[in-house]
């Protein structure tokens, strides 16, 4: 017991927690693990394999200690992955070169542990393996002889030419792993133990010591290097050395980032980063398992201070392959076997996945990518510092995207070189060496010559250093000590220092972008408790203010990354850290931005896309380079235990029983342990403590993890229970997390999207943009493609969603045609119509998407879904019976979170597909019914929207309603219609037009109530009319949205209310406030400028109320007079004024002034266009608006003596201080570049 205390009390501060020997089990025999044998439809190959490639059941034949209540031994997942392919058999005709690979155990609460093993091959020296295997083979060809025929030749007919067994002339091996568990990872400490301890078994004399010393040593008597320090101990033949990051420096971090870099080349790996940040599906693929470590750690180890959040596997054994099913992001690694075509893969989901092939060199990405802000500078440094290090950038192969997915073809030169790396895994170098530098190597070892002469310079004491460097990359155990260090050690120093400055890189990337992230950072709370209690209702980040702050070229990225896990967990350990101890991460981030704040007042590439290079790299690797020269702590020697006789026995090429009673107990007398112990106790007493104090601690706790994992869903499958109820139980956990998950975002969106609504209604502030609304909305698509991939039965196509609409339509089509039923619900078909004629959208994700986004956007998205799945038969048809889509209850839940989308208004259709072409249909209303059966004249219209406009179209004569089809214009802004005044009957009176799109239906209304002709009205023969989105006006329109909503009055002009002065200038005031706040939205979020100048409550109405307040103009017995009357007698007062010399003597800016005034209304006067006098005023506000020109002519029309005739004593123009005032409130109009719609300024020449 006191030994198993010692061991507990220590463990914290132990290098490795566990020495673990995993192989077969004699005493059960061989046992196929047909789980691991499955092939990629999960069927188990029969015996068409040769026993000697078939998989077998491994164990864990020792383990020590036994347990450390730290870190509890989870036997099946160790077992698991130590030898993911199970038991490997060879013959001694067969390569057997022992292979390296790492792995990682990730718990529920995101802590992992580490595993380094090293396999290799053991003769075979039970009889009753040697004859079961004979047997197998005899039954494996009874099989073959009976099935072959002479025309057969099939690949595993062909390859058990090459791999046969006889008892009685050949030697049986098979696979044994040797593995360490460690809390960090330490890669190369733990690779040189244990091949020092595999070169300890396989040397011709036996090591200087039991093996029982060394294990025991690096078990109990090695500690973890302090933070900041370097610790030596020893192998059985040479001393290990390695170091830990101290408590300001990036953390620890020892897998080789250059071999990532030249696996996948420095683009293909920035890509795949990207799509790590935004919290894709990536998966891995390659046949070495520590190259899917490397690439898994080398991604996770850039992504400082973010942390990964979801699903993190690198290497997924093949019992567990069903876990690609899992509909929420992850980042796993699959090993491909050998001559397996990408294109054989079948995996679930594709929509989202990024997919790795490692060994190919090439990625594929998922559709609608942004790239990471200032990639080509990025990759461009990433490159000069490879280069520093004597390593050249391999491209790899160009990325691909979802529409071609294309298989690289294998040629013999690449083989080879494949072949030639993975017999160089086990090296001092990881594998890294380049191809050009293992040519030579290979030449120098080949050539008798080259040998002879090398022989000679070492017996003359001449070293050739670029011959030995080489060595030292393929035997590290052959180098002599040049100057205090082995070549190994200085190839270790530098791979390094390059991991460290290529991570400083990505960091100070970071640094840049976020730099000013605590200012957006939402402190609500007063205390921890109640953070935690309502952190889901809480806002803690302001993402529309720190957008807004970002340079346009980075918001693509960042919109998408700031709806993250990974960035959301970010925020709260910064809120918790006002309360807790800072996270780790956190800390060093934190301190770098200071730092930053230190040398620059404000960061100057805020704001700025200009990019700004790493400044410390040579700092960086100084603090690491003196910890590695100067060895801190040197750890106890191994010594001989007390150990019974005769056991630890030496034999070549076996791995001894090792004495379990002497490896379970750990010293008890070690000072370092002791001081840990001690320290622990401390540490308990102190928890004991605050638990009295705090009686409520245990609600605390609850809280603090249920915050804590808010959102995010399982971190690893449970690798030591396979039983069907724990699959059934892992998959409903991942219905729960989606349902979570579904719940959670239709919320956001519908919260953000009526706060924005709540602002046009003066309610508040907005905290959305149309950048955030996309993200969400491209969030949305992502989580139903999830949706619909969960349990698929057979996976058809690369859109799970669209697969299921494909089969919906047949099945409907079949349906009509059998039995004459038209579809229940046929919007469904049509939109599905619509959206196969897009010859625009190329791929079933694309179309998948623009469905979702049109359904959204007409608010049938619910229904439409209900729909689909209303039809059961086919549901039970493409699902297995635990996918979400055949959860009932959590279904009808899903349906209701869809549902209340239907509450806002959203054009994520129409904003996204710009380019399509789309009918639209015209309804013109006459106020009078018989008023365009009755004229002769020939009338137009041209329709523009946010996008651009129709061009003029003829309306044929006596219709009231026409079609068109037009690219996509957008929001509709405005209508122009007008004749020409042909014929004795021309006057037209026209109420309103009605514009829909016959697509997304929406149905735009532009008022009118005006006269078009001739000595009628203002004699304009054309309006330009703004335009008002016409809401449903009940339930059933909006579900079918499809039926001209009722007709409005529109108020014409004999029939206006006149307003007070008071009521003038508050139009005035709101009118130029919305113009100001159009502006200070991000520039894609902006809309449309025309309504907020000449729509209704825009600045052209409040200015024209402002004109006609007080203005005489009816007159008994004479025509009416307009405001443009006046602006024309004025300028005519003018000219006349100047021609008489009265403007010669005034100031100049005013003779300037006078002369735009006059030059405008001329142009205007000049016009080609048939605009009536309302228009033209209009217009001038416009132009003045524009040119800000406005607030000069204001006091020339108030002093001109034409006032006095045409306005009342109390009318505003004719009042100082209501003038001075609307002065001043224009004037903040000349802080905007207003620019005008074509369709306003059209034929005026200027």
């Amino acid at each position: 017991m006191s030994g198993s205390s010692a061991v507990s009390g220590a463990a914290p501060c132990r290098f490795a927690h566990y020495f673990v020997i995993c192989g077969i089990d004699t005493e059960t025999g061989l046992e196929p693990d047909e789980l691991a044998a499955a092939d990629k439809a999960g069927l188990v190959l029969p015996l068409i394999e040769s026993p000697l490639k078939r998989t077998f059941k491994s164990k864990v034949l020792a383990r020590y200690p036994e347990n450390i209540e730290w870190n509890p031994f989870d036997q099946d997942a160790v077992n698991m992955l130590c030898m993911p392919k199970g038991l490997s058999f060879r013959t001694q005709a067969d390569q057997r070169h022992p292979q390296f690979h790492s792995f990682i155990i990730t718990k529920e609460d995101g802590s992992r542990t580490y595993g380094f093993v090293h396999t290799f091959y053991e003769q075979v020296t039970s009889p009753q393996i040697c004859s079961a295997m004979q047997t197998l083979y005899q039954m494996h060809n009874t099989e073959h002889a009976s099935t072959d025929s002479p025309t057969s030749s099939s690949p595993t007919s062909s390859s058990r030419a090459d791999s046969t067994y006889d008892s009685t002339r050949d030697t049986l091996y098979v696979s044994k792993a040797l593995c360490l568990i460690t809390p960090m990872p330490f890669m190369h400490a733990c690779r040189g133990f244990l091949s020092q301890l595999y070169r300890a078994v396989t040397a011709a004399s036996a090591p200087p010591l039991p093996l029982e010393s060394y294990a025991y040593n690096i078990l109990y008597e090695v500690p973890l290097p302090a933070p900041g320090r370097s610790l030596k101990f020893h192998g059985v033949y040479e001393p290990i050395v390695c170091q830990r990051p101290g408590l300001g420096e990036l953390p620890l971090a020892d897998f080789p980032l250059a071999e990532a870099f030249s696996l996948l080349g420095v683009e293909n790996l920035v890509q795949v980063f990207t799509c790590t940040l935004l919290e894709m599906q990536i998966l891995l693929y390659s046949q070495d398992y520590q190259r899917l470590m490397t690439v898994a750690e080398s991604i996770t180890t850039l992504l400082f201070p973010f942390q990964w959040q979801h699903v993190y596997v690198p290497i997924l054994p093949a019992s567990l392959l069903h876990f690609l099913d899992a509909p929420v992001p992850y980042l796993m690694g699959l090993q491909s076997k050998e001559g397996t075509d990408r294109s054989k893969l079948e995996l679930p989901q594709e929509a989202n996945l990024c997919f790795v092939d490692i060994d190919n060199h090439y990625i594929e990405l998922p559709e609608d990518f942004p790239w990471f802000p200032n990639k080509s500078e990025f990759i461009q440094e990433l490159r000069e510092v490879l280069l520093s290090f004597g390593i050249t950038d391999n491209t790899g192969a160009p990325p691909r995207t979802r529409s071609s997915p294309s298989s690289t073809p294998s040629t013999p030169g690449r083989e080879r070189k494949t072949t030639a790396f993975r017999q160089l895994e086990d090296d001092g170098r990881n594998g890294n060496l380049a191809g050009e530098e293992l040519t030579v190597l290979e030449l120098l070892q080949g050539n008798a010559t080259l040998e002879r002469l090398q022989a000679l310079t070492k017996r003359t004491g001449v070293t050739v250093a670029r011959v030995e460097a080489l060595r030292a990359g393929v035997k590290p155990q052959d180098t002599e000590e040049q100057r205090g260090r082995t070549a190994a050690e200085e190839e270790e120093l530098r791979n390094a220092k390059l991991n460290v400055q290529l991570r400083e890189v990505f960091a100070s990337r970071f640094t840049t972008m976020f730099a000013d992230y605590e200012a957006f950072v939402i402190q609500s709370a007063p205390d921890l408790e109640s953070w935690l209690t309502n952190r889901e209702q809480m806002h803690n980040f302001d993402k529309a203010s720190f957008l807004s702050d970002q340079p346009e070229p980075y918001l693509p990225f960042l919109s998408h990354f700031i709806e993250t896990q990974m960035f959301a967990t970010f925020i709260d350990n910064k809120i918790m850290s006002q309360w807790e101890e800072k996270e780790p991460l956190l800390r060093v981030f934190d301190a770098r931005i200071d730092k930053a704040r230190l040398y620059n007042v404000r960061v100057p590439s805020l704001r700025s896309s200009s990019y700004q290079k790493c400044s410390i790299l040579k700092e960086c690797v100084q603090a690491m380079e003196q910890r590695l020269m100067k060895i801190d702590h040197t750890a106890i020697h191994p010594h001989l235990l007390d150990m019974k006789i005769g056991q630890g026995k030496y034999e070549q090429g076996f791995f001894p029983k090792l004495q379990a009673d002497v490896l379970n107990t750990g010293p008890t007398n070690n000072k370092w342990s002791h001081r840990t112990a001690t320290a622990q106790h401390k540490k308990d007493r102190h928890k004991q403590q605050t638990e009295h104090l705090n009686l409520d601690n245990d609600l605390k706790e609850k809280y603090m993890q249920d915050a804590r994992s808010l959102g995010k869903n399982l971190r690893q499958p449970k690798l030591s229970d396979l039983s069907p109820a724990v699959i059934a139980q892992t998959n409903w956990k991942f219905v729960e997390g989606l349902l979570k998950e579904c719940r959670l975002k239709t919320k956001r969106m519908l919260v953000e999207k009526m706060g924005q609504e709540a602002v046009e209604l003066g309610h508040g502030e907005a905290n959305i943009t149309g950048l955030e609304e996309n993200t969400l909305i491209a969030s949305l698509c992502d989580l139903l493609e999830r949706i619909w991939s969960h349990g698929l039965q057979v996976k058809q196509g690369k859109s799970a969603l669209w697969s299921h609409l494909l089969h919906y339509q047949a099945r409907e089509e079949k349906m009509e045609q059998q039995h004459g039923e038209s579809p229940v619900c046929p919007c469904i078909i049509c939109f599905f119509r619509h959206i196969q004629n897009m010859s625009e959208i190329k791929t079933d994700v694309g179309r998948s998407r623009a469905w979702i986004r049109l359904s959204l956007e007409k608010k049938l998205l619910s229904q439409h879904l209900k729909q689909l799945l209303s039809r059961q038969a086919l549901t039970r048809k493409l699902y297995k019976r635990y996918a979400f889509l055949r959860c009932e209850e959590e279904k009808e839940q899903f349906l209701y979170h869809l549902l209340s989308l239907n509450a806002v208004d959203y054009f994520c259709f129409t904003s996204v597909f710009t380019t399509i072409m789309i009918p639209y249909r015209v309804v013109i209303i006459p106020i009078k019914k018989l008023s365009n059966a009755m004229t002769t004249s020939n009338p137009w219209v041209c329709v523009s929207g946010e996008l651009g406009d129709s061009g003029i179209m003829q309306i044929p004569k006596n219709v009231l309603e026409m079609t068109f089809d037009c690219q996509n214009l957008g929001k509709l802004t405005t209508v122009q219609l007008g004749h020409d005044n042909a014929g004795l009957l021309a006057k037209w009176l026209v109420d309103c037009v009605i514009v829909r799109n016959e697509i997304t239906g929406h149905t735009y209304r532009f008022p009118c109530g005006r006269w078009l002709g001739k000595g009628v009205d203002d004699g304009s023969l054309e309006r330009v009319l703004i335009g008002e989105l016409v809401l449903p006006s009940g339930e059933e329109d909006s579900g079918r949205g499809c039926c001209t909503p009722p007709l409005q009055r529109s108020p014409s002009q004999t029939r206006r209310i006149k307003p007070t002065s008071a009521q003038i200038q508050e139009a005035i005031g709101e009118a130029v406030n919305n113009i100001v706040k159009h502006f200070h939205k991000p520039e894609k979020e902006r809309g449309s400028l025309t309504v907020l100048l000449c729509g209704e409550n825009s600045l052209v109405a409040a200015l024209e109320q402002f004109f006609h307040h007080g203005f005489k103009s009816a007159r008994l017995f004479q025509k009416t007079v307009f405001v443009w009357d006046f602006v024309e007698k004025a300028v005519a007062y003018m000219e006349s004024a100047d021609q008489m010399g009265d403007f010669q003597e005034t100031a100049e800016p005013l003779g300037m002034t006078c002369q735009s005034l006059c030059r405008y209304v001329n142009a205007i006067n000049s016009t080609p266009r048939n605009i009536g006098k309302d228009g033209k005023f209009q217009l001038l506000i416009c132009l003045g608006a524009r040119d800000r020109l406005l607030l000069q002519w204001l006091p020339l029309l108030v002093e001109c003596p034409v006032i006095l005739r045409m306005y009342e004593d109390t009318a505003l123009l004719r009042d100082r201080t209501a003038v001075n005032a609307l002065i001043g409130v224009l004037e903040t109009l000349h802080d905007f570049p207003i620019t005008l719609e074509a369709l306003l300024v059209k034929g005026i020449d200027l």
